[in-house]
């Protein structure tokens, strides 16, 4: 189903919102802007914003995409701006994520957070190409995905 009808040629606004804006939300961003261009108009923002991970360029760019121009802003830089969905992509993202025009829809999908890995390079790497790969399944399903009922 998708959430807008044919007649409207105007692309989804959808701003992908994480605690740090470091790596779930700019992957997001990145997937959405390589694979949805068009019919998706991408953001991402972070409730506490802390920089792009430079693992988290380096598995894009692993798989084509390049986020390296892309920076870390805070919600409260975009919140005012229209955006037809919030999908929030971690669960403090979800509670503290702030309120938006009533006509924002919110989604939720969580991923595990890679900054968050251990271990050598090579280890954490594997971390952030398994949360890149999850990311952008759930990016490819868009728009439909965004107006079913239940988890994504």
């Amino acid at each position: 189903m998708n959430p807008k009808t044919p007649s409207d040629q105007s692309p989804l606004k959808v701003l992908f919102l994480c605690t740090g804006n470091s790596c779930r939300s700019q992957m997001a961003e990145g997937w959405a802007r390589a694979l949805k261009a068009g019919p998706i108009e991408a953001y991402s923002a972070g409730v506490e914003p802390e920089g792009v991970h430079p693992l988290a360029v380096k598995v894009m760019a692993e798989a084509g995409v390049d986020i390296s121009s892309q920076r870390s802003k805070h919600v409260r830089v975009l919140k005012d701006f229209h955006y037809d969905f919030v999908v929030t992509v971690c669960d403090n993202a979800r509670q503290a994520c702030p309120h938006f025009p009533i006509k924002t829809k919110i989604v939720h999908a969580g991923f595990e957070d890679p900054a968050e890995a251990k271990g050598t390079e090579e280890e954490r790497l594997a971390v952030f190409r398994r949360v890149r790969d999850q990311i952008r399944a759930f990016i490819g399903d868009m728009p439909d995905n965004l107006t079913r009922k239940g988890p994504p």
